[in-house]
């Protein structure tokens, strides 16, 4: 599934495009791309037309097209959803869900999902976030993320640390990839305790998590595979530089160990076992 610095990349570029420009049309081509849309596909697309998109907005994995002062297009991309531009002309794509076109005929907006699992919604927004991610919280590159609440919260979390990170309604963003990957430059082992942090420790990690991400942005975000792709089609390439996802039994960059993976939550987590011991306490 994209994480942010992957739904980042994806926002700056619709928001290059899309940017103030009216809708003139949209087609809902498959039910499940609307299913989250209370009242249907056809109430959705009837909805958006005529509507001005004055930008695109992102919180963690979420991104959202404002058409009005209190009314967004909430995108999910879920684990195969693409947003991608390009001549209007151009053939459909064979998973194509839904379409936007506008009024400048210019380059259209399409809405790409494999698996199906990605969704759009329109939705009421309160304090510019709309309703449905309102619970979540400010993702580590908002001005809005607090520092000290996240730290509080996470020593009364009680739970080991990357299952922390991956709660979104203590840090949102940070997915599987990106937890091992903080988690590696802040030298802390995935099973660490929350509630034996110091602040010091719960800084670092937060740091590293930060850099670890505007990495990822520069590089465009991470793509094993050709389901996740930037609005004009093309690769992340921050694969090349990942230190420990993925990389079992390779050499840790660091101390040279070969890297460890463990079973996690139905997923995996890859550590260095010299550089983030294990802890006498654990916590999964």
């Amino acid at each position: 599934m994209p994480e942010l610095p992957e739904v980042e990349v994806v926002r700056r570029g619709v928001e290059r495009w899309v940017a103030g420009r009216t809708i003139e049309s949209a087609t809902v081509l498959h039910p499940r791309a609307a299913r989250r849309h209370a009242e249907g596909p056809s109430d959705l697309a009837a909805r958006l037309t005529g509507r001005v998109v004055s930008g695109a907005c992102r919180r963690g994995k979420y991104l959202w097209l404002p058409v009005g002062d209190d009314e967004s297009l909430l995108a999910h991309l879920g684990m195969s959803g693409q947003l991608i531009v390009g001549e209007s002309d151009r053939p459909y794509e064979k998973h194509l869900r839904a379409r936007f076109t506008f009024t400048d005929g210019g380059t259209d907006l399409r809405f790409i999902d494999q698996r199906t699992f990605g969704h759009l919604m329109l939705t009421e927004t309160t304090d510019g976030v709309p309703l449905p991610i309102a619970h979540i919280a400010p993702d580590p590159l908002e001005k809005a993320f607090d520092e000290e609440a996240f730290f509080r919260a996470l020593r009364r979390r009680r739970t080991g640390i990357k299952r922390a990170l991956l709660d979104q309604s203590l840090i949102s963003g940070v997915g599987n990839i990106y937890a091992d990957e903080a988690l590696w430059r802040a030298r802390l082992h995935w099973a660490r305790p929350t509630e034996t942090l110091n602040r010091s420790e719960a800084m670092r990690v937060l740091t590293a998590a930060r850099e670890v991400m505007e990495a990822a942005l520069l590089a465009g975000g991470t793509s094993f595979d050709s389901l996740y792709v930037n609005v004009n089609g093309g690769s992340g390439y921050f694969e090349r530089s990942l230190n420990a996802y993925g990389r079992e039994d390779e050499p840790c960059p660091r101390c040279g160990d070969p890297i460890r993976r463990d079973a996690f939550m139905n997923r995996s987590s890859y550590t260095c076992p010299t550089c983030q011991p294990r802890p006498r306490r654990a916590r999964y």
